[in-house]
């Protein structure tokens, strides 16, 4: 069964994507233990990188279906994540936002949103398994700040967030919202064949993007008292 060429694209990224995020959260979680986190939150992230593996399994198993052929290329660079100059409790809870807490709370909708048109058995399969997977992920990263926000780090916090949310939410806007090249080109069109495999129009991701940052964003760091910028 071969699908479009932007179908085979599109799978062929997300076996990419899936694949960094599994090394993505595999240092995340060595960071954890050399913190001294709590054992629960160790062993939730090491399912996490057990998870990202069978999606990007999942995702290959759909780009060969697509009559998608060789492997996507590895930026070996993002393979993990890099210690800054400061504690490494401060890495700890600006990547455990970054990653989990903005990125996997939006990708909970995305997915959802996704799977509503997908028809395409193996497809389906994928992002079935995919957006139970991305509840958890996403309830990992909330639970990482509650723990750091019961650490002495929780009087900085606020003022590290504060600091860092506006460049944060500048790449998921980037990467999802308006200010992507793609969501500005796209006319939100696309064939109900291709919605079919689980594509949507980038526009459809950049509105996505908007709502979660209003209904689950802001609630979510307003009770933490932190203050997302407006």
């Amino acid at each position: 069964m071969t699908a479009s060429h932007q179908v085979q694209g599109e799978w062929k990224a997300r076996i990419a994507a899936e694949y960094t995020s599994a090394a993505i959260t595999q240092a995340f979680v060595l960071w954890l233990i050399q913190a001294g986190a709590p054992p629960d939150l160790i062993d939730a992230g090491l399912v996490i990188v057990q998870d990202e593996l069978v999606h990007s399994r999942l995702s290959h198993d759909v780009y060969l279906a697509a009559g998608g052929a060789g492997a996507p290329a590895l930026d070996r660079e993002k393979l993990g994540l890099r210690r800054s100059q400061a504690s490494l409790e401060v890495d700890l809870l600006l990547s455990g936002v970054r990653v989990f807490c903005l990125g996997e709370t939006v990708a909970v909708p995305l997915f959802s949103h996704l799977r509503q048109a997908c028809t395409v058995e193996v497809a389906r399969i994928a992002l079935d398994r995919i957006l139970v997977d991305e509840v958890r992920h996403r309830d990992f990263g909330w639970d990482v700040l509650d723990w750091v926000l019961s650490t002495p780090l929780a009087d900085e916090a606020p003022a590290l967030l504060a600091h860092a949310l506006p460049s944060m939410l500048a790449e998921l806007d980037g990467s999802y919202g308006g200010d992507n090249r793609f969501v500005r080109a796209d006319d939100g069109q696309m064939s109900q064949a291709d919605r079919a495999w689980g594509l949507a129009p980038p526009r459809e991701y950049a509105d996505i993007l908007a709502r979660t940052i209003a209904r689950d964003y802001r609630p979510r760091f307003k009770a933490r008292g932190i203050s997302l910028p407006g």
